[in-house]
């Protein structure tokens, strides 16, 4: 049997409770299933490799888009999946709200939110709208199914405001606002990490490793409760194939080729 969207959300609250485990990024159903088939416990989407499999770039995609995307990797898996769902897809609170509820119904267990305003002048949403936008993103969550849990990210070091303190400030109040897990991608020292699960516990951080670094380990003594990799495994998927096709093209050779995986290893994990 099929698992059920309630059963694949109490899933995902239980590994929230303790320890730290990956929660790996496919950006289409097959490379859900090969993560399913290797281990994995619960996945996310990557609002970039998604962009990038359908011929655009990161942040060009729709909230239609993103909530057809997700019901795929949530029909494709029998594992928890939590959506990269950007700034909520809509300059307005109740805009996000309505997305957030759209989202839900597509059957995920777990979704973020972030501060981002996708304008370089003003990079990140004044704090009291900011705030107010992850009160909609709850209330939206709330209207369909209150166990999806809420993810509230800040912005700050990756797009141009890498300042700790308004970070772990606004961490907080979006703990506060009613965000079940707390997410700043880009902080990247040890002493920062341990600064943010301090601030925001007995809350569960997702850390962004999106490059070699720091172990699983290394995380779980920090007290990060889940590592993501955003689009790097697509990534490492599109430099490959790249890689090939480059070969093919410039010197009309397939030395590359020889590196794929097999296609009978690929039917099996897709038939399974």
């Amino acid at each position: 049997m099929a698992v059920t969207a309630s059963e694949k959300r109490a899933q995902f609250r239980k590994l929230h409770e303790g320890g730290c485990f990956v929660i790996p990024n496919p950006w289409d159903a097959g490379s859900a299933k090969m993560l399913q088939h290797l281990g994995f416990k619960a996945l996310a989407s990557t609002s970039a490799g998604f962009a990038w499999s359908i011929g655009k770039p990161d942040n060009g995609v729709t909230a239609d888009d993103v909530v057809a995307h997700v019901k795929a990797l949530c029909d494709a898996s029998d594992l928890p999946v939590n959506a990269d769902f950007e700034a909520g897809f809509s300059a307005m609170s109740d805009g996000v709200a309505k997305n957030c509820a759209a989202a839900v119904r597509a059957g995920v267990a777990g979704l973020s939110i972030e501060d981002s305003t996708g304008n370089k002048d003003a990079p990140l949403y004044p704090r009291e709208v900011a705030i107010e936008r992850m009160k909609a993103a709850r209330k939206g969550i709330d209207s369909e199914d209150n166990s999806t849990m809420l993810v509230g990210r800040s912005e700050g070091f990756i797009v141009g405001r890498p300042d700790l303190k308004e970070t772990i400030e606004r961490l907080v109040a979006y703990a506060e606002a009613g965000a079940d897990c707390l997410y700043a991608p880009g902080i990247r020292t040890k002493e920062d990490i341990a600064a943010v699960v301090k601030a925001v516990a007995p809350k569960p951080v997702n850390m962004l490793l999106g490059a070699p670094g720091y172990s699983v380990a290394e995380m779980a003594e920090l007290g990060v409760r889940r590592i993501s990799v955003g689009g790097s495994l697509a990534r490492v998927a599109y430099g490959a194939f790249l890689a090939a096709a480059k070969e093919m093209a410039e010197q009309g050779t397939f030395g590359g080729l020889g590196n794929g995986a097999s296609g009978g290893e690929l039917n099996k994990i897709m038939r399974g």
